[in-house]
């Protein structure tokens, strides 16, 4: 697997993802990924090569927005998404990892939301320092869905606490 920048030739892509993984909601369509791009955000994806010779698959991807800096920069991750033929191979994982490495990089805490009914999405983000800090009744829409809203300091942070102990 390959994690590298998402370029405006994926968005076609995702937007085919997003309506898989997102049935039931609002999907996002290949214009909001364009506005991200647009706006600077730090979007990735997940590239395979299933078989020698054929062309590469982007099975994943995954999205970050930072506002402020240091020492209040304040990271969102906007969105993560991983083909359901791929989910349970770590392409989430890594995804995850190399968006908190780039919010740290910039000391950002991190937040994110994550429907309340998402138990393997919810585990993953507290293998990874995240706690749930708010809930958001009706979220996702048009389903209803509530969602958590769940936080993680900045790896700066999370080191001075525990020199200090």
């Amino acid at each position: 697997m390959r994690l590298d920048r998402l370029g405006y030739a994926d968005l076609a892509r995702c937007a085919e993802l997003e309506k898989v993984l997102f049935r039931g909601d609002d999907p996002w369509r290949a214009s909001v990924f364009a506005s991200e791009l647009d706006q600077g955000h730090y979007y990735l994806g997940a590239y395979l090569r299933p078989a020698e010779g054929e062309p590469e698959l982007l099975v994943g991807y995954a999205g970050l927005a930072v506002v402020g800096r240091r020492p209040v920069a304040e990271a969102s991750i906007q969105t993560i998404g991983v083909d359901p033929a791929w989910q349970g191979r770590g392409i989430g994982r890594a995804l995850l990892r190399a968006l908190l490495k780039r919010a740290d990089s910039f000391e950002a805490t991190t937040f994110l939301e994550v429907r309340t009914d998402n138990a393997a999405a919810i585990q993953l983000y507290q293998a990874h320092g995240f706690e749930t800090v708010g809930l958001r009744k009706r979220y996702y829409q048009p389903s209803g869905a509530d969602a958590y809203t769940m936080r993680r300091l900045p790896a700066t942070a999370v080191e001075k606490g525990r020199s200090a102990s």
